[in-house]
């Protein structure tokens, strides 16, 4: 069987009818789940070239079946993948196609390996910021959370930092219930790490989120 044929034997009717109503996006819906779906691609990678990897992944994004797309953001992710320029470039063209979190996501997993093995390409993600797609300014974002996880940020780390902290600033005052989440979500996941920095970001620019965001970016903060 093909790759799609794979995922379509795996195929639930009553799931994808439930998966449609709950993602919204208008697309065909198999009613896979993601770890049936990660066993397919674990399945998939070990017999394909990076080439026929590139091949696939482009191929299921096209189809725009949502289980597809999840199983073609999973082929490309991988912290280790040499020449890795034609896996980023694909992954920057399905950014445009983003219209739901959960294929956003995914996919921006995907890149943010990619980002970490060449982050002279945010670059290109600072460009997204001003954006009139809503989820493509959502990616810039989630694609840099790495930079709010190490423990030991590297001068270079730090300098990314504050760079994506100015991204936030931007996009603080933007209305949109997930531009909001997102800078929620980058803020709190970096106060895990340096809190110092989380607390000058909301003391000065906290007044221009929303309450709630601003309340789920302090979360993890101890209170003065």
């Amino acid at each position: 069987m093909t790759p799609l044929q794979d995922l379509q034997a795996l195929a639930d009717p009553v799931k994808a009818a439930e998966m449609a109503t709950y993602h919204k996006a208008a697309r065909p819906y198999l009613g896979i789940t993601v770890p049936q779906i990660a066993d397919l691609t674990d399945r998939w990678r070990t017999d394909l070239t990076l080439d026929g990897r590139l091949a696939l992944a482009s191929e299921l994004w096209r189809t725009n079946i949502h289980e597809a797309r999840i199983a073609a953001a999973k082929l490309l992710t991988q912290a280790r993948i040499r020449p890795d320029q034609a896996v980023w470039d694909l992954i920057v063209s399905w950014v445009p196609d983003f219209d739901g979190w959960a294929l956003a996501d995914h996919a921006s997993i995907a890149g943010q390996k990619r980002l970490v093995a060449d982050p002279s390409r945010l670059d290109t993600v600072e460009a997204w910021v001003a954006s009139p797609h809503m989820w493509t300014r959502r990616a810039a974002l989630v694609m840099a959370l790495p930079w709010t996880k190490q423990n030991f940020p590297k001068p270079q780390d730090l300098a990314i930092r504050s760079r994506v902290l100015g991204w936030c600033a931007t996009l603080a005052p933007d209305r949109d219930w997930f531009i909001q989440k997102a800078v929620a979500w980058w803020v709190r996941d970096l106060s895990k790490h340096d809190a110092k920095a989380a607390l000058s970001f909301l003391s000065e620019h906290g007044n221009t989120l929303a309450p709630f965001a601003r309340k789920e970016a302090a979360r993890l903060l101890t209170k003065p």
